[in-house]
């Protein structure tokens, strides 16, 4: 029977370094009390008229499929997650396609936001089970800088959203010892406008002007309090879930790959399954939360900093506006 591997990944990030130090300057904030609440120090920005969503992608794409160790002419089908693309219309897959010269295949977009890279991740692991793929490339990537309020009304986002891009060659084998061994995806729309962006929404007329714009609408809103709340709720649950469903315990993880939503939450999570901080891979610190994009960027970074070796456990676990939540087990 077929299974899925990571055969290679990539990550690419603007050149544009915001600090804490440079927020306070926008904003009524400081690096004590970002660091505090949230354990960022620094994050990337886009550069207008530099990056878009997709030729973050194409990079990060071009560094995981030479790490995979084939031709880009090799990759059958690709899978985009994201929720900040650089059309309404149409989806980022195909300029992704179109940018590495990968016309006819098929593309897909996921919007899951935060849990985005993992649901994609499941979608190609079934289609590689399947036989009707063998190398699929899943990509999560975002620019979200200008989507957010850079005042004091929305220093709680601002401080913590952030743009990059990676990008993972999920390939099929017939190794019985390795590859994805489960994946496990929830959702709870109840919460849905408890981290959203309302505009624009294709219910509501939209007529650009000055209150419009002004309202906020446009920017993303989150109800930090209650994000936090039941994040490390089900980040745990969820992890869990992964283990049970294969028969390990928490003692057996290798390495947790988390989305890098606040390091708060992380090391909630790592104090109550009882992880050491080396089987925990956090980069928050670095680059902000990039949603669909913070699991591969943080995958790239493992296999290129070594930290992960074959026959690896590898759990990565995901929370964010939906509210959805997802995990994935992985022998490496």
């Amino acid at each position: 029977m077929l299974k899925s591997i990571i055969a290679g990944a990539g990550h690419c990030l603007p050149e544009r370094v915001v600090t804490n130090d440079d927020l306070s300057k926008m904003m009524n904030t400081n690096n004590e009390w970002i660091v505090e609440r949230t354990g960022i120090r620094e994050r990337r920005w886009f550069t207008p008229g530099v990056d878009t969503v997709t030729s973050l992608a194409k990079n990060a794409s071009i560094m995981a499929i030479q790490n995979a160790g084939i031709e880009t002419s090799a990759i059958d089908f690709i899978i985009f997650a994201t929720v900040t693309p650089d059309y309404f219309i149409p989806g980022n897959g195909v300029l992704l396609q179109r940018e590495l010269g990968l016309q006819g295949i098929g593309a897909l977009d996921v919007r899951n936001a935060c849990s985005g890279f993992i649901y994609a991740l499941s979608i190609a692991d079934q289609f590689i089970k399947t036989g009707m793929y063998k190398n699929i490339l899943v990509v999560g990537a975002e620019i979200q800088s200008s989507a957010l309020s850079k005042n004091d009304e929305g220093r709680s986002s601002a401080v913590i959203f952030a743009d990059g891009a990676g990008a993972v060659v999920c390939s099929a084998t017939e190794d019985e010892n390795r590859g994805i061994l489960s994946s496990h995806l929830h959702a709870d729309g109840d919460f849905a406008e408890e981290l959203y962006v309302k505009d624009p929404g294709s219910s509501r007329e939209v007529r650009l002007s000055t209150p419009l714009i002004e309202s906020g609408s446009f920017n993303l809103s989150m109800n930090g309090n209650t994000v936090f709340k039941h994040a490390v709720l089900r980040f745990k649950e969820v992890i869990e879930e992964a283990l049970k469903a294969n028969n390990y315990q928490s003692t057996d993880i290798d390495l947790l790959i988390p989305h890098q939503a606040n390091l708060r939450i992380s090391q909630y999570i790592q104090n109550k399954m009882g992880l050491s901080d080396s089987q925990v891979f956090n980069n928050i610190m670095h680059y902000g939360n990039t949603t669909a994009a913070t699991i591969p960027i943080a995958i790239s970074e493992v296999m290129q900093q070594g930290k992960v070796k074959s026959g690896d456990l590898v759990c990565l676990a995901a929370f964010g506006s939906g509210f959805s939540w997802a995990s994935a087990l992985i022998r490496w």
